[in-house]
């Protein structure tokens, strides 16, 4: 069974499609490069590291083929790094595996790295017109407005109900047209504030705007505060001036990205204090901590950072080493400020850098 609404829906979608450079040439290996940055990002910040993506890895053995380090450069200022890292992998497989072709069903995409359901029902039906549904905010919006649904869609039982929707609403043709018809509908009409009802092609079918309860749908809790931390890090210099740079275990938050070291400040201790214990712990190093350089603010999905770098002086490796050792580290290395642009770094650490850069052009 098809949507009630899916003809007028269609219609509107063949009138209206906004052009984006994915739909152009809808390979597999585009579209699935296009969903995968589009997690958690909005289509304009997109677009143009999409083009430059690319350009540099025009098809998936080149990705493959590519070092994650220059994958995770590629990547840098995206967010949420561990999208880049399953790109890679999934590169690989598709490419040693899969002779370079996606799997065309859900349960065979389901199985590479970094896409879940939403991900494989996109790419099967887009790439490959499989009937298939889709799920993710926009289409969560729609059809709560579209059912009045009152019921909190952060809950399990909710999504599972709306999963069921969209398994019975998915068109048997242009199922991917179908699919970004929905998305765009809730992207630029059905919008989270201010739905554009008056224009909107399935207001007939709407419940929400027939009750007037468009502004109260969908029916989410209220979230939690967002916790904040106070984090310490080196600029570490040695007697050349080089800085001392460490590489994030490739598991885990900004995994494989380069930073400045240090960590996170306990209960009862200084930054200063912090700062040398993380360094003995992660990289079994001794500094002399001096002034503070910068403090800057980020924000994480679930937590946000004030990043406070100091200015070091390196001393010595602990006993019995001579230098550095990566205990909680991936990696270790000694650089120029010139030669930080050639790391992968998160965003708050490259705030630092920009202020290092602004430091170098007021001195000369």
């Amino acid at each position: 069974m098809s949507a009630p609404f899916a003809t007028q829906l269609l219609d509107w979608f063949t009138e209206h499609r906004v052009d984006l450079p994915w739909r152009r040439d809808a390979t597999a290996y585009h579209v699935w490069l296009s969903e995968i940055m589009l997690q958690q990002t909005q289509i304009d910040t997109v677009i143009p590291y999409y083009m430059r993506f690319l350009e540099n890895y025009p098809s998936i053995d080149k990705l493959a083929s590519t070092e994650i380090d220059m994958v995770l450069k590629q990547w840098e200022g995206l967010g949420y790094y561990s999208r880049a890292r399953n790109l890679h992998k999934t590169a690989q497989i598709v490419t040693n595996e899969h002779n370079g072709e996606f799997p065309n069903t859900v349960e065979g995409l389901l199985k590479l790295p970094g896409i879940g359901r939403y991900t494989a029902g996109a790419i099967a039906s887009i790439a490959f017109d499989v009937s298939a549904p889709v799920l993710d905010g926009n289409v969560i919006r729609v059809f709560t407005r579209i059912l009045d649904m009152g019921a909190d869609v952060t809950q399990t039982s909710t999504k599972n109900k709306l999963w069921d929707v969209a398994e019975d609403w998915v068109t048997d043709t242009r199922a991917g047209d179908y699919n970004q018809a929905l998305m765009e509908l809730g992207q630029y009409i059905c919008r989270p504030k201010n739905p554009t009802c008056s224009v909107c092609p399935i207001q007939s079918h709407c419940k929400a705007f027939a009750n007037n309860t468009q502004s109260d749908r969908p029916v989410k809790k209220k979230k939690a505060p967002t916790p904040h931390y106070d984090v310490a890090a080196g600029l570490i210099r040695d007697k050349e001036g080089r800085l001392l740079i460490a590489q994030r275990p490739m598991d885990g938050l900004l995994g494989g990205l380069w930073e400045f070291p240090g960590g996170k400040q306990e209960d009862n201790e200084t930054l200063k204090e912090c700062l040398a214990r993380e360094l003995r712990e992660e990289l079994a190093i001794e500094v002399d901590v001096h002034d503070l350089f910068v403090s800057v603010k980020h924000a994480f999905t679930h937590f946000k950072i004030t990043l406070h770098a100091f200015e070091c002086v390196y001393q010595s490796a602990m006993s019995p080493h001579s230098e550095p050792q990566a205990i909680e580290v991936k990696d270790w290395a000694w650089v120029t400020e010139d030669a930080l642009d050639q790391y992968s770094f998160g965003k708050a650490d490259r705030q630092v850098i920009q202020a290092l850069k602004d430091r170098k052009d007021m001195l000369f």
